[in-house]
């Protein structure tokens, strides 16, 4: 069984990580500058230089289909690279990107939707969450009736990601009550802004935050149907399982750079005569640190590899990302002790990764959720203890 990378794989990460050390790390301190301002750490325009300059690279589409100018890669080579840019606090994400559900889009609206969000001329969200339907998305209420060659769309969504800044937003809308939500009874919608919804900001206590999407009377025309009528919860599920190998990559990298900070702080300093890193508390800390990055490298590599195997993920996605989220968690609250109250200082980016990680646990599949799948898989035999070695 060999755990080593290949050439390839190695050289895309070794890439990946030099253009996030020489281009974006030297951005941090004036991104928390700007944050005790309560400015954004990084404007949309110099998110846009950046990724233009990283497209100098080849880093353009990760995920994108060639046919649309990107590089396609295979899950684990993503994951390797969303570790990477974990490694800085800074807001970057590769550019080229889309969400994986319009390319369910027809022709004209690949033109209309797809193509621009490539280019990054347009900016788009997914709302499927409701005040009251969190966890439980098949709860969803926001509704969309048929009028003539529109539809009619009200209600709320609500946490949506880039819903401040977004000009079209992917809607799943209840079209049919009578089939219900996981009978065919909603639909996804491309709705541009200008039909008339509006955002309303949610502070939280990360950085940015997500907004509420608010649909009142909004018309729409039967050609903005993403996909089928009716195969919007479908389309949503495969949304939010896109994200669950990636999110815990990410905070993959999170927690390998603030247990270097916690390691390098250590080994400098002094209390009592002596190096902190001296003291069995500490070391204790930094040991369990790193089996627990260790652990969730693994089930996060695995999830991947599933993915690139064409097989179901989501069994082993839903382990890596309770499991990553749980750890990013921990070993940044053990670097945030280590540093004393200097972690606790908005000096250092260890206050901010300590607020930003705890939303891990809960986005896109709470910690209880993907315990349910689990379990779920396990007890009705979707899947064997020990899964693909069983």
């Amino acid at each position: 069984m060999d755990f080593s990378l290949t050439d390839e794989e190695r050289a895309i990460r070794d890439t990946a990580r030099q253009f996030i050390t020489r281009e974006v790390m030297p951005l941090e301190q004036e991104a928390l500058l700007r944050e005790r301002r309560h400015q954004p750490g990084l404007e949309l325009s110099e998110l846009r230089e950046l990724q233009q300059k990283a497209k100098k690279f080849g880093f353009w589409g990760l995920s994108t289909p060639e046919e649309f100018g990107g590089m396609n890669l295979p899950a684990v080579l993503q994951s390797l690279i969303w570790t990477e840019v974990g490694r800085t606090f800074v807001q970057f994400k590769f550019g080229g990107e889309a969400d994986n559900i319009l390319y369910y889009a027809n022709d004209e609206q690949k033109q209309e939707y797809l193509v621009p969000t490539i280019e990054g001329d347009r900016i788009s969200c997914f709302a499927i969450t409701e005040p009251g339907a969190g966890s439980d998305a098949a709860n969803i209420k926001l509704s969309a009736r048929q009028d003539g060659d529109d539809w009619v769309l009200n209600g709320e969504k609500t946490f949506i990601t880039n819903g401040n800044d977004a000009d079209f937003v992917i809607v799943v809308a209840v079209t049919d009550k009578e089939k219900g939500v996981r009978g065919g009874g909603t639909t996804a919608f491309l709705v541009d802004r200008d039909m008339g919804w509006r955002s309303e900001f949610i502070q939280t206590m990360g950085e940015g935050g997500p907004a509420s999407l608010i649909f009142e009377d909004v018309r729409v025309p039967a050609r903005n149907i993403l996909g089928e009528i009716g195969q919007g919860f479908e389309l949503g599920m495969k949304w939010i399982g896109k994200g669950r190998y990636l999110i815990p990559s990410n905070a993959l990298g999170i927690a390998e750079r603030a247990l270097g900070m916690a390691i390098e702080y250590a080994g400098t300093r002094e209390t009592f005569g002596r190096k902190i890193g001296e003291n069995q508390a500490i070391q204790w800390m930094i040991a369990d640190s790193e089996v627990e990055i260790e652990a969730a490298r693994w089930l996060i590599l695995r999830a991947a590899w599933t993915v690139d195997q064409g097989e179901d993920p989501r069994h082993a996605s839903s382990m890596a990302k309770l499991y990553g989220a749980s750890m990013v968690n921990n070993v940044v609250d053990r670097v945030m002790q280590i540093h004393g109250g200097m972690g606790y200082t908005r000096e250092l980016p260890i206050e901010r990764w300590y607020r930003q990680v705890r939303l891990m646990r809960i986005y896109e599949g709470t910690d209880e959720m993907q315990r349910l799948i689990i379990s779920r898989d396990l007890l009705r035999g979707y899947t064997k203890i020990g899964g693909h070695l069983a």
